[in-house]
């Protein structure tokens, strides 16, 4: 079953893993054919050709994943939503069957509605192909716009393998690693935002499937007690309690997008959030007390 977090959590007091989990998908729950709804979109910002296509005829987990053929139309995204501070890790895995050819880019800032709805893309990193133009079977390169190749991969044709980015925003570089092997950071392109990967149908031998999405936050997560962090009344009405034992020093608020929609710095005990301003359905809340970060989740 598909699963949507911004960050993993339960309600009432809990404890919190190192990795806060943004987005966890297996592609399970969605209907077959065009897919655009939840973090998937495409560079039109529109249902349209251009989208990720659920299909059943490979999957790494389950019996779905999305496919990008090679009609040299399609053209999706997976929205990140538009981190500008920490540290992220993204994998997923992806099967391109033998001599076929594939292609994935690392997007700057997105608007929800898709890179092509707001103007052209930012591209954050090079073009990352595997199989260029079908002379190069099981060779992946990131390749800049001027030619220069920044690393150099292999990953076994017909055959599913994890694909990994890990972005330091602080640091504006990403790590790629294919099927384990990691290669040297790379700067960012112009933008210091973590918004998205375009996977797109570069040509007509184009042919590769994707499958367990995950996209975490992994930078200075530290666990709160058990007993220290309870959040009511939940479903909320307008004001959300927070209860803790010490100081709350930042609430941030995401909505299923990733996209952070309320921020506030209480430094005081057990504050009150006023979320009367947000819309109805399902938010994380994220609390920061000194180093430690916890979340849970909040409908309204």
């Amino acid at each position: 079953m598909k699963k949507i977090y911004l960050l993993a959590f339960a309600i009432g007091a809990f404890t919190f893993s190192a990795n806060a989990q943004i987005i966890e998908d297996d592609i399970e729950s969605y209907s077959l054919g065009p897919l655009f709804e939840d973090h998937w979109s495409s560079w039109s910002g529109a249902p349209g050709p251009d989208n990720a296509v659920v299909t059943d005829e490979f999957a790494q987990s389950g019996s779905q994943s999305i496919f990008i053929g090679g009609d040299g139309v399609q053209d999706a995204l997976l929205l990140l939503g538009n981190q500008t501070v920490g540290e992220y890790e993204l994998t997923f895995s992806m099967y391109i069957p033998t001599d076929k050819t594939g292609y994935i880019n690392f997007q700057g800032a997105t608007e929800n509605g898709g890179a092509g709805a707001g103007g052209a893309g930012v591209f954050n990193s090079g073009n990352i192909t595997f199989n260029l133009d079908g002379l190069s079977p099981g060779v992946v390169e990131d390749i800049d716009a001027d030619g220069t190749v920044y690393n150099t991969y292999s990953y076994p044709q017909n055959f599913w393998f994890e694909v990994k980015f890990l972005f330091d925003i602080d640091a504006l570089t990403y790590t790629l690693s294919i099927d384990g092997v990691e290669g040297d950071p790379v700067a960012f392109g112009s933008d210091a935002t973590v918004g998205g990967i375009d996977f797109f149908s570069i040509d007509a031998n184009n042919e590769y499937y994707v499958d367990d999405v995950v996209f975490s936050s992994t930078a200075g997560v530290e666990d709160f007690a058990a007993d220290s962090f309870k959040v009511y009344p939940n479903p909320v009405k307008d004001v959300l309690n927070i209860s803790t034992k010490t100081a709350v020093d930042n609430v941030t608020i995401y909505d299923v997008l990733g996209k952070a929609v309320l921020t506030v710095n209480p430094d005081a005990i057990s504050p009150k959030v006023d979320m009367s301003g947000l819309s109805s359905g399902a938010y994380l809340v994220q609390v920061t007390i000194g180093n430690a970060t916890n979340t849970v989740k909040v409908l309204k």
